[in-house]
Parts: C-alpha cells; sequence; structure tokens
C-alpha cells in the first residue's frame, strides 16, 4: 500500500542507516591515522628518553615522567595529550554512532514490520475490490440487459397506448359537446330590480343548473304557463363551483392525440357573458388581456394547452419537434392577422383572404407563423395578439370582444425511421434545413431555400427515410350571441353585433347540413365557417365548449345555445384520419 505522504518508512530507515555507516567508515579511517600518528610519536619519544640515557623513566612515578617531559620536551607532550584526547572523543562518538545505528536498526525494523502488515492488508483489500468490481460488473451487465428489455416492452406498450388512447377518444366521438354553467353574477338581476332583497331573491333562483357530469337541466318557467323541466345530455357537464383544472382535465387526452399525429380543434360557443373567454384564456384584466403564468389556478385552456403541449415534446428526441403559431380574428366578417408587423416592425391586424387549396382545405397566404420555443414565447405572441382584438362595452358585458379569435399552434414533426417504418431511431434534425422563415411549408410539403442542404443528404443509413408529419390544434374563442335590445348597443356597435350573429347563424348552419348529410355545406357563408372548415367538417377531432349562464335573465340565449350544441352531437364523421406524410427519403 502506498503511504500518503508518497515515500515509504523502511526507504528512510535504509538512507539514515547508509548515512551513519558511511559516517562511521570516516570515524574508523580517522581513528587509524591518530592511532598511526601515536605509534610514530612513541617511537619518537623513545628515541630521545635513549639518546638522554633515562630509559627507566617508565618506572618512575607518571608525575615525575609527566615533569620531565614537560620539562624536557613540552612540544612532544602537548602533542600526546592532544592525540589522546582526540582518540577519546572518537571513542565516544564511535559508541554514541553505534547507540544511533542500533537505535535505527530497531526503528527499521519495527517500520518494516508495519510496512509489511500494510502491504498484506493492502493487498487482501485489493483483493476484495477487485471481487467487489468483478460483482458490479456482472450486475451492470445483468442491469444492461434488464434495461434494453424493459425499453423494448416500454416501446410495445407505448404503441398500445397509443393505439387504446385513440381507439378511446374515438369511441367517445371526433366531435365532443361539453357545457359550462358559470356562477350567478350581480349582473344576471332583471332590469328595473333595484331593491336589495328582490336582487337577492332573483340571483337565488338558478333555472339552469347540473343535474350530473352528463346531464344539464333547464327549468322553462313562463308566465301562464307550467314550469317544465328540461334535460339536455352532453358527454360532460360542469357546474358552476368546478375549477380550470377541472375543465382542463377532459381536454388533456385530445393533446396527446395531437402529437400522435392528429388535428385537433378546441372551440368555446356562448352568448356574450357566458364565460367563453375565461374558459379559453383566464381571467379578464381591467386594462387589458394580457396573461401570463403567475395566474397558473386561473389560467384557461389555451396557456394550459399550451405548457401541457411543451411538456409532452420535452419528452420527445431534441430537435424532433418544433411548433409555428399564428394568431387571427374574425371581425365584422373579415380574418385579420393579428402578428404581421409593418415596415417597422410593430405588430398591427392586416387583412388576408381565404382560399381553398388544391386540396380542398382552407388557407390563408401571407398568413404569419411565428417560430417557439416554449410556453412563455407563445404567451408573449398571444398577449400580443390579444391587444389588437376588437373588443367594446355592452349592457351584457363591460369587455365584449367582438371578434372571434382563432389561436393556431403548427407541429412538425421530423423524425427518420428504417425502412420507412417504425422501429428506428429518431434523429435530431435541425429545422433551419428544412424551412425558411416566414412561412414557407405549402400543402405540408417543406420548400427548401437555395443554397442549403437537402434533407436525403443528411441521412446516414441508406435504408434510413425521413418521415414528416403535421399536425394542427386550433383554440378557438369565438364571439358572443347577443340579443340586439338587451345589450342596448347602437352605432358601429350594433354593426359588430349584426356580423357576430350572422357568423354564428352560419355556423349553426353548417352543422345543421352535416348533421342531416346534404349534399352541399354552406361553408363559404361566412369567413369563420370557411376558416373552421378543416375541423368542423374535416378529419380533426373537435371538443365544443358551451358555455352557458344559469340565470332567469338569458334563458331564451341559454336554450339557443344547448340547442346548438344538440346539433353538434348529431354529426356523424368518419374517423378522425391520422396525419402520416412521407417526406424525402433516400434508398438504393
Amino acid at each position: 500500500m502506498r503511504p500518503r505522504s508518497g515515500i515509504s518508512p523502511s526507504f528512510v530507515s535504509e538512507q539514515r542507516i547508509r548515512q551513519l555507516e558511511q559516517k562511521l567508515r570516516a570515524k574508523e579511517e580517522r581513528i587509524i591515522v591518530l592511532e598511526t600518528e601515536n605509534a610514530l610519536l612513541h617511537l619518537k619519544l623513545a628515541e630521545c628518553q635513549g639518546m638522554t640515557g633515562k630509559s627507566s623513566t617508565k618506572e618512575l612515578p607518571n608525575s615525575f615522567v609527566n615533569c620531565k617531559l614537560h620539562h624536557l620536551h613540552g612540544s612532544a607532550r602537548l602533542t600526546v595529550i592532544q592525540l589522546y584526547e582526540a582518540i577519546q572523543r572518537l571513542k565516544q562518538d564511535m559508541r554514541n554512532l553505534c547507540l544511533s545505528a542500533l537505535e535505527f536498526s530497531k526503528d527499521f525494523q519495527n517500520e518494516s514490520r508495519n510496512s509489511h502488515y500494510q502491504i498484506l492488508a493492502a493487498v487482501q483489500r485489493l483483493q476484495l475490490h477487485k471481487e467487489a468490481i468483478q460483482t458490479f460488473q456482472i450486475k451492470a451487465l445483468e442491469l444492461e440487459q434488464s434495461l434494453h428489455d424493459v425499453s423494448e416492452r416500454y416501446q410495445k406498450e407505448k404503441e398500445k397506448r397509443k393505439i387504446l388512447h385513440n381507439s378511446l377518444v374515438e369511441l367517445r366521438g371526433n366531435i365532443r359537446v361539453h357545457c359550462r354553467i358559470r356562477p350567478l353574477l350581480p349582473f344576471d338581476a332583471a332590469p328595473g330590480e333595484l331593491v336589495l332583497e328582490n336582487r337577492q331573491r332573483s340571483l337565488s333562483e338558478k333555472v339552469v343548473c347540473a343535474a350530473d357530469e352528463e346531464t344539464i337541466l333547464v327549468k322553462c318557467n313562463r308566465p301562464g304557463h307550467a314550469l317544465i323541466n328540461k334535460t339536455v345530455q352532453f358527454e360532460r357537464v360542469y357546474s358552476a363551483v368546478e375549477t380550470q383544472e377541472t375543465v382542463f382535465a377532459d381536454v388533456s387526452p385530445l393533446l396527446t392525440s395531437l402529437l400522435d399525429g392528429y388535428n385537433v380543434c378546441i372551440m368555446a360557443y356562448g352568448q356574450t357573458g357566458s364565460g367563453k373567454t375565461y374558459t379559453m384564456l383566464g381571467p379578464q384584466r381591467e386594462d387589458n388581456f394580457a396573461f401570463s403564468l403567475k395566474d397558473a389556478p386561473e389560467l384557461g385552456i389555451i396557456p394550459r394547452a399550451a405548457e401541457e403541449v411543451f411538456r409532452l415534446i420535452s419528452e420527445k428526441p431534441p430537435g424532433s419537434h418544433w411548433i409555428e403559431v399564428s394568431v387571427v380574428e374574425v371581425y365584422n366578417n373579415d380574418v385579420f392577422d393579428l402578428l404581421a408587423k409593418d415596415n417597422y416592425g410593430t405588430t398591427t391586424g392586416v387583412k388576408r383572404d381565404i382560399i381553398t387549396n388544391k386540396e380542398g382545405k382552407s388557407d390563408i397566404p401571407l398568413l404569419v407563423y411565428e417560430p417557439v420555443e416554449d410556453a412563455v414565447e407563445f404567451l408573449e405572441l398571444v398577449n400580443k395578439g390579444l391587444q389588437l382584438r376588437v373588443k367594446h362595452p355592452t349592457l351584457v358585458h363591460a369587455h365584449s370582444s367582438r371578434s372571434h379569435l382563432v389561436v393556431t399552434l403548427n407541429i412538425t414533426i421530423m423524425a427518420v425511421l428504417e425502412d420507412g417504418f417504425g422501429g428506428g431511431s429518431s434523429q435530431k434534425l435541425n429545422k433551419e434545413y428544412f424551412f425558411n422563415y416566414p412561412h414557407t411549408v405549402k400543402d405540408d410539403t417543406p420548400t427548401f431555400p437555395s443554397g442549403t442542404i437537402s434533407p436525403a443528404l443528411l441521412l446516414t443509413e441508406s435504408t434510413e427515410k425521413l418521415k414528416q408529419m403535421r399536425t394542427k390544434l386550433q383554440l378557438v374563442d369565438l364571439a358572443g350571441s347577443e340579443c340586439v335590445g338587451m345589450s342596448g348597443v347602437t352605432g358601429a356597435v350594433l354593426r359588430e353585433t349584426s356580423f357576430i350573429n350572422r357568423s354564428l347563424s352560419a355556423l349553426a348552419d353548417v352543422l345543421g347540413a352535416i348533421s342531416e348529410r346534404r349534399s352541399h355545406v354552406p361553408y363559404r357563408n361566412s369567413k369563420l365557417t370557411h376558416l373552421l372548415q378543416d375541423s368542423i367538417g374535416g378529419d380533426a377531432k373537435l371538443l365544443l365548449v358551451l358555455c352557458v349562464s344559469p340565470s332567469q335573465k338569458y334563458i331564451t340565449e341559454s336554450l339557443q345555445t344547448l340547442g346548438f350544441g344538440t346539433r353538434a352531437r348529431q354529426i356523424q364523421r368518419g374517423q378522425a384520419k391520422k396525419r402520416n406524410q412521407p417526406g424525402l427519403s433516400k434508398s438504393k
């Protein structure tokens, strides 16, 4: 095992011992040199004694000899003393070195023993880790195989879910009619009821209410006639206490069908002040119609639908889906593009014409489609359009919309499929290779800008085919029908009311002609019906939300709205068609 410091204790001990051995050898050499010098000095001393004839000096006391030597040979004696002291110091150093070497040897042995134990423990741990890694590798292989199996089952179940989901929606009907009853409001009181007690009594009388989730009850009480309770059946009936979230819960399944390849249209119909705009957009502010995601509990179908669509797209491969948005209004039987801009970049409503293309579908040439990346950008565009929407106050509603609003989301899906069928993995395709903004897609076929790369060249396998699918979500907030006498409008607003009522009447005529299976359906009697031709009589899944007031004051308008919904339920159409459109392909 490698020590934390990066240098093993045994290595340090060996280095220290080498240093001590080198010092010891140096001391030993020094001792030999000194002993040699000592012997030479003894020889010289003997020669001196012989020359003086006093060879018996060795038998005399040391003090006498020392005295003589000091007296006769001071320099020689000093040298001997120095040599003796040096030898003593060297001997002491030798003893110290031996003790140090002995201590280092013991330390070295202890460190070696500890290092040996640590190495053995590290080897054991390494072996355990190796075995654990092998176990994890086996488990990882098993998990990968399990994940592969689960992914295959998930894809199969996903395809089954799509089939079952769309079958369920089709069993419920490609035209579904829901009815929502708004709460009683102060302006529901009959004209002239100024007494508080009478007003409270009037507000407490509800002549339209929900009997259950599929039945609406209308109390027809006319002067001089007996009370008649009339019931009408719809696919779903919402009482006055049910929230925006509850309403949208029945809308969201249609959005799943949208990404599965089906066109969807959601439309709100009812008299002025019955809650259509609240249902489709949310609460109206005093200054404008702007709304944001901060108003989450009160948001209507349009902003909630945008959030849900982008949530569903986020689960798809990146770059395989993108959305373009258009906002138009039908005002006085003319179509206006609310996203068109002038030469200065200011958004302004521009009048557009509706045509019928070669496939027999309605189209608006030069209509602006803005690309959006998320729900926030979508809401910003819708808010811009709402600022231009025509609205005037009436006696029935202070912020009455005087036009039909149509918000359209065009969803383009590009996928690369093996052999042109399912089973191939989606590739990320850059929309700049397929579309050149502003809108250049006509008849669901992309027009490629000059100089761009052909999509066929982007395919890496010769067996892969490019599949294009375009679906459309239309969100419609119709203007409200109203009685001229009750609304009290005059002048230009009276003309607006006339156009609104005529367009709604034309819509009812179209529904009647379709339900009666007439050979001719009068779509072109109104710009509204011409614009919604693909949704009403085409292959789109249509959800019609009826909005009614519970008040006796508007009983006539409520009955007319319920009659309109009843006629819509009688329409029999074929199954909605999935919009699978092959694009460019590359094959051998």
